[in-house]
Parts: structure tokens; sequence; C-alpha cells
């Protein structure tokens, strides 16, 4: 059905992947990220690939990026959870403004329908009750779940005034192959970067926050998943619908890669809920979709990629 592609934020760890996929697939891709993003694209496929470099904020790069293409994958996020508090006006305006200007290009073009990676981690906030369905209420604790909450909203009007196809993927906790070792989020990819370097892993509160980590590879099937569905649902929840405490994780990194591991305990901050897994089964149901890795597994695909 869909032939031609844009996915924003594609050079990164979640696009990186689904380039590959996309590929494989036979579509058209083409990648709009902003000019020195580091490109995790496999070097063998880039010739495959068109690029675009802009900023998302600009709006008029939309109209040349959009063009001939059939579905958007949206995958561009300015900021992240903890210090998306600070400065809330730039993520509004940054995220949600840069969303809106990207609708309006889109309902101009010749756009059928648009895939929104959304936070099945913060849109939520506090937990009324686990695991998590599509219907609980929606309190997030951050800017940045509030930003991903707005932008979900302004996809249902687009659909309802310009019948603008849409589906939301509120992913739990990704990781896997590729993921940054240094970086300010991604637990897991942290955590094994610093035990791989003998170093302390800082934890904030006591390690009994739990949440829901979900394989990079099960995240790219969902998009797949999501590209030709046509029912009446428009947001699923895609994780791997287990809890696991951060203690937990430290524990099997640490049986993954063979060492011990030393924890330097941080105060708690006020934005972690003590728990976040996610309710999967409308994704089974509608999607035809279901996580297939386990974390050890996961992990151990994460050590062998760094070792070589």
């Amino acid at each position: 059905m869909y032939k031609s592609c844009l996915i924003l934020g594609g050079k990164g760890f979640i696009g990186s992947h689904l380039v590959k996929a996309l590929l494989y697939q036979g579509m058209s891709v083409r990648v709009f990220d902003r000019v020195g993003a580091d490109n995790l694209i496999s070097p063998s496929i880039r010739s495959q690939v068109e690029f675009i470099e802009g900023n998302f904020a600009d709006a008029e790069s939309f109209e040349s990026a959009l063009e001939g293409i059939d579905i958007c994958f949206h995958l561009i996020s300015t900021t992240i959870p903890k210090t998306s508090n600070e400065a809330p006006a730039f993520d509004l305006q940054s995220n949600v403004l840069s969303t809106i200007n990207l609708l309006e290009q889109a309902r101009k073009s010749k756009l059928k329908k648009i895939l929104f990676l959304s936070s099945g981690g913060t849109v939520y906030g506090t937990p009324k009750y686990w695991p998590i369905d599509e219907s609980h209420p929606t309190d997030p604790l951050c800017s940045y779940g509030i930003s991903k909450l707005a932008i979900e909203k302004y996809l249902e009007l687009y659909r309802f005034l310009y019948c603008i196809d849409y589906a939301v993927l509120r992913v739990s906790n990704p990781y896997g192959v590729r993921q940054r070792l240094v970086a300010a989020q991604g637990a897991v990819a942290v955590f094994m970067g610093k035990a791989l370097k003998d170093e302390k892993i800082a934890i904030w509160g006591d390690g009994t926050v739990a949440r829901d980590y979900i394989y990079i590879g099960d995240v790219v099937d969902a998009l797949l998943a999501a590209i030709n569905y046509s029912g009446n649902e428009h947001i699923f929840n895609i994780g791997h619908g287990e809890p696991i405490t951060l203690l937990d994780l430290v524990s099997t990194i640490g049986l993954v890669i063979g060492k011990k591991i030393e924890i330097e305990f941080m105060p708690a901050r006020q934005f972690d809920v003590p728990i976040n897994v996610l309710d999967i089964k409308r994704g089974k149901l509608e999607l035809d979709w279901e996580p297939t890795m386990c974390l050890n597994d996961g992990l151990i695909r994460m050590k062998n990629w760094i070792s070589q």
C-alpha cells in the first residue's frame, strides 16, 4: 500500500534499525535529521537512503522532505524526561509547535499516514493500576510526557479535520544494539557501558523502581505492523509487559558480562514513578504483534555488539 516513507530522526538509535527494516520491505526511504547528527545507519546501506538535513523547528524544511512521501515516521524528540521540566517553553516550541508545522505541511501534501513514537514511560504518570492499558488516565509528571500527549491529540485533530491517518506507539524503555553507552537516558546501555569499564553505576532511589524494557527489534516489528493497520484503534502500548527493577537489571547485566557491579545510590527523583509496566494486549490483538526478545538474550546481543 505504501511505497515511499520519510523517517524523522532516522539517523538515531531507533531510526537506524527502522531504515534497514523498511529497505528490506522494499520501500523507498528518505531520512530527515539535524545537521551534524551522528549517523548510526549501517554504512553498507546508506547509499540506498535519501538524506535531507535540516532543523525540525524550521517549517519550510518539511515541504521538500514530504514531497512524494506516502507515510511518515515521527521519531524526533528534542528533549529528554529528566531535563524537560527545566525548560518547558523550549519543549513546547521545539516539539509540539514543530509537529504542528509538520501536520500543516502534511495536509497540503499527499501524505497518507503518520506513525508517531510516543512515550509509554511518561504519558501516564503515577500508575493507578498496572499493567497500564491505553485507557489509563494520562497525568504526566514531566514536560516531556505532556508534549508527547499534546502531539497525540493534534494527530487526532488532523485526522478528524483532514483525514490524515495515524498510529501512536507508546513505547516503554527501548534498548539494544547501537544504543549510546554514554548518554543522559537509556538505563540498559548506560549501565552496561559503565559495568564493562568497571565504573560504579548510579541508581536514583533504592533500586526498587520497576520499568518495562523492550528490545529494539521488537519496537521495529511493532512499527512495521502498524504501517498497514486500518482498524479503529490509533494508540498502542509497546513494551515487554514485565516489570524489571533497577536492582534486577544491574544483577542481570552482571551475570551476562561476568562481573560484580558496584552500585552508588543517589537521592530519588520527583519524576520517577515507582513502577511503569504496560499492558500490551491491544497491540497483540489489533497489530498481530508481540515481543519475542527476553532481557537476558537482549543483553547478550548488546555485549557481543560492544565487544565487536
